[in-house]
């Protein structure tokens, strides 16, 4: 399923492309195929080459690739085997600590006859999160950026999930500030424990993400209820829309609540959203 906003975003190993099949057909939004932490050094080869395999044509759904580590003669090697294939939608770029990281990529993955590819930053370090919004802001290409949130927890030694929130909402406020969609949240590791995943996507919802990537098809449905809009928020969306298309100024809705611009494009989102309910 594709949608204008997506919400569920599925990992899957690069070097198994039978999992890659089934991912296309799981309902996700967005199929992240990885050739970084999910393969074994001695797959790398066999990884890559699958994928492009993969990419030779449009895939149902959009397929993003994550890279290797910028770092290494691999993520090269990757850019200039996936970078022209017809299929591929997208760049996930691992530990981006730096614009400078962002932008060349950027600029040795545009194809010859011009565009861009899209790139998306995967902040994991104490140092990405504090550049946050001069890589979201870097180059044309960048589409978003997002926490990887396990190397983030190592690097700064985290003890529970509450420390990572000032860092999300750093993330979530630098996207915004460079008008990129928002963030997508990060992984939740543990695909027996329902009842966690959906308590995370509560709280990542509030804090301000949109949408959630999985490790397994069983967490798609879970995300994709959490980040949905509830009938409550859907009548006052639709009554906010209603409201503004009748003055096109700041105004009071009649219980009390005050709308304008932002409170609009808010409302028209919601809908957006509502509309993957019917």
């Amino acid at each position: 399923m594709t949608a204008e906003f997506p919400l569920t975003w599925l990992y899957v190993p690069g070097d198994r492309p039978e999992v890659v099949v089934k991912a296309l057909a799981s309902g996700a939004d967005v199929v992240l195929v990885d050739l970084e932490d999910a393969v074994a050094p001695d797959r790398k080869e066999y990884a890559r080459a699958a994928t492009a395999d993969l990419l030779s044509e449009p895939p149902p759904v959009p397929v993003h690739v994550r890279v290797n580590a910028l770092d290494s003669p691999l993520a090269g090697t990757d850019l200039k085997t996936l970078a022209p294939l017809p299929g591929l939608s997208g760049l996930r770029l691992p530990k981006v600590g730096s614009p400078a990281d962002v932008v060349r990529v950027a600029e040795d993955a545009t194809p010859a006859e011009g565009g861009a590819i899209p790139v998306y930053a995967l902040l994991e370090t104490a140092l990405g999160v504090e550049h946050a919004f001069a890589i979201a802001s870097s180059h044309r290409a960048l589409r978003g950026i997002a926490i990887g949130e396990s190397d983030l927890r190592a690097d700064l030694g985290v003890r529970d999930d509450a420390g990572l929130d000032w860092s999300r909402a750093r993330v979530i406020v630098a996207a915004r500030a460079a008008g990129l969609p928002p963030p997508v949240q990060s992984v939740y590791p543990d695909i027996r424990d329902v009842e966690g995943l959906a308590a995370s996507c509560a709280h990542g919802r509030a804090l301000g993400f949109l949408g959630r990537a999985a490790i397994h098809p069983r967490q798609l449905p879970i995300i994709e209820r959490a980040y949905l809009p509830t009938p409550a928020e859907i009548d006052s969306a639709e009554a906010i829309v209603k409201a503004a298309a009748n003055d096109s100024g700041a105004q009071a809705l009649p219980d009390g609540r005050f709308i304008d611009a932002a409170v609009v494009v808010g409302a028209h989102r919601t809908l957006a959203l509502a509309r993957r309910l019917s």
